[in-house]
């Protein structure tokens, strides 16, 4: 019912825990694949154009993204260090977060200090993801490392789903320069509608406000919609009573937020925040733009356009795309 409701043909679903350990990012990965290989209403889809063909049908399917790269932690060799980028590909993932939050041995996450950039074998890791057509994520990557990697990679890198710095400072949000060069490559800019990284009332406006200001400052064939989220959410007490909990979160280094981090406060976890902005009101997202005067051109990139596209172009330069 609430994809009906939302309209939304494709997601590019999360399918890797936040880790660069093999084992522990294959876990989910088979759990989506088994949910997509037994539910009617939602497959899984390998190549961008199976995105185009299930809209035309009417069909619901997602692209299976990570997480985090796998890595084999072996350092032995840099070949060897990459294998499971390879492999992770062939099971269908096509989009992976080259850092999250914290640092790793491809380069910094957003959540450290430092702010360093990419290290020796990250410009290798890039060169591997653009060959095998991986969609390289920056969303929880730290900015020095975005900027490097922007300039290093030869495919379109994109971030995912985050929020303008010029709205609202966050250790989840992009400055300008971190766009631009993100954008330069042929990227996308995806605006997550998490409360606390967006500011303002965290609610749909503002939400809003920093697609607008995306799209006013460097165009609208560079903005998209990442929120981030099921269609369900932790915060409200009438879906959670309809999901089954999965238990306290484990602390784990990779999800460490900075103490005093807004994402914390209850501030940002209002019931009217989390509602404004569930899946069921995708719809109103749209409304919005039309009252903010986006033409239905640009509606159309910035609701799947945009995004299909850098699919498209990462994917047709891959060692595994038909000609």
């Amino acid at each position: 019912e609430a994809w009906q409701a939302s309209g939304v043909t494709c997601t590019f679903q999360n399918a890797g825990e936040e880790s660069n350990d093999p084992l522990r990012l294959i876990k989910r990965l088979a759990r989506h694949t088994y949910n997509t290989d037994t539910i009617d209403f939602m497959h899984r889809v390998p190549t961008p154009n199976d995105i185009v063909a299930a809209h035309q049908a009417g069909k619901h399917c997602t692209y299976l993204t990570c997480n985090g790269i796998p890595l084999s932690g072996d350092q032995t060799n840099t070949d060897e260090e990459l294998r499971y980028i390879r492999i992770f590909a062939q099971l269908g993932a096509r989009m992976m977060h080259l850092t999250y939050n914290r640092r790793n041995a491809i380069g910094d996450g957003c959540g450290e200090p430092a702010n360093a950039g990419l290290s020796d074998f990250g410009y290798a890791a890039i060169k591997e993801m653009n060959h095998l057509g991986v969609i390289i994520d920056l969303a929880h990557t730290g900015w020095q490392t975005c900027l490097e990697t922007a300039q290093a990679s030869e495919q379109p890198v994109v971030v995912s789903h985050s929020t303008a710095c010029a709205l609202n400072k966050h250790i989840r949000s992009k400055p300008d320069d971190i766009i631009r060069a993100v954008l330069d490559t042929g990227g996308t800019m995806g605006i997550t509608n998490v409360p606390a990284f967006l500011g303002g009332n965290g609610d749909i406006n503002a939400f809003l406000d920093h697609i607008d200001y995306v799209a006013k400052t460097f165009g609208t064939d560079h903005v998209t919609i990442g929120t981030d989220r099921p269609y369900t959410s932790q915060y409200i007490p009438e879906a959670n009573q309809k999901v089954k909990s999965s238990g306290p979160q484990r602390t784990r280094w990779e999800a460490l937020w900075p103490a005093d981090d807004p994402v914390k406060s209850p501030d940002w976890r209002q019931p009217h925040q989390e509602q404004s902005l569930t899946w069921t009101n995708w719809p109103l997202f749209t409304v919005g733009l039309v009252q903010r005067g986006y033409s239905d051109e640009d509606i159309l990139k910035i609701i799947g356009g945009n995004i299909l596209r850098v699919a498209k172009a990462v994917w047709s330069g891959s060692a595994y795309a038909v000609s």
